[in-house]
């Protein structure tokens, strides 16, 4: 199948605003970044990838399935908003189970992936800590675990590093390198340092 997301001359407007302007991108499998300054249309793009924002023209596919196929590009694709929040009373296990429950996983892959993605983003001692007691990179971090739940081919993270320490920020950055070895991982900021590499 194939593995990249085809952008051609797709335009989106809210009202009379043009948000996006016959954009066209080629994304391969890894990391890539959409950098630029807030108001850039930076999140309308990535919200029309994961089919919550419908283009006013163009055309756009997703592994080879036309983005009006909604259902099937959600099926493949992780999504982690700017202003992402769980149930703050739930712990960081629960909140993850429920979500799986909702995907309708079955329960043995739900535990199993929990147990893994809780490894790969360093929150298995705070499992059994509660939502709300979270750092603000531990709630990034618990994102990031939320949108790979399906193992989807596609992750669209929207501003991941705002609000973060530099040192919080490059514990991220990395791990989103990790995960973006093995799928497509779209990334948007306005902080230059979150596309270069080392401390």
């Amino acid at each position: 199948m194939d593995n990249s997301i085809e952008i051609r001359n797709v335009n989106k407007f809210y009202g009379r605003k043009q948000a996006l302007k016959n954009v066209s991108l080629t994304i391969h499998q890894g990391m890539f970044g959409l950098l630029g300054r807030n108001g850039a249309g930076k999140t309308t793009l990535m919200k029309t990838l994961a089919t919550l924002h419908l283009k006013k023209s163009g055309k756009i596919t997703v592994c080879g399935i036309p983005i009006e196929h909604a259902k099937e590009i959600r099926s493949m694709t992780g999504y982690l908003p700017q202003d992402f929040s769980m149930y703050p009373s739930m712990t960081v296990q629960e909140s993850l189970d429920y979500l799986g429950v909702l995907s309708g996983m079955e329960r043995r892959l739900r535990k199993k992936r929990i147990a893994l993605l809780l490894k790969r983003v360093n929150l298995t001692e705070h499992k059994h800590k509660k939502v709300k007691a979270l750092s603000g990179g531990m709630k990034r971090r618990l994102g990031i675990a939320q949108a790979l739940l399906h193992n989807p081919k596609v992750l669209i993270v929207d501003e991941p590093t705002a609000g973060l320490d530099p040192e919080e920020r490059i514990r991220f950055r990395n791990l989103l390198c990790e995960v973006a070895e093995e799928r497509i991982v779209i990334l948007s900021t306005h902080i230059v340092g979150d596309y270069s590499r080392g401390a």
